[in-house]
């Protein structure tokens, strides 16, 4: 089980996930942040960038702030 910090920018052009400098990685997504769309493609983007199913990536805290924990259970 791994636990990441993500900043979430909604609205983006491209979606994408990077890691920055300082240990946190940076989800840009397509979706707007309105009812839940904006984490539903963060959780999309995450289990396709590390390799597991939709199910096993989790929003521990931060659901509703551009601020996440994210956990991914291997």
């Amino acid at each position: 089980m791994t636990t990441i910090r993500v900043k979430i920018k909604p609205n983006a052009r491209a979606a994408g996930l990077e890691q920055l400098s300082d240990g946190t990685w940076l989800a840009r997504v397509k979706a707007p942040p309105v009812d839940g769309k904006a984490n539903a493609a963060l959780i999309a983007l995450a289990a396709e960038h590390f390799g597991v199913r939709k199910a096993q990536v989790t929003i521990k805290s931060g659901a509703g702030g551009r601020l996440k924990l994210l956990r991914i259970v291997r």
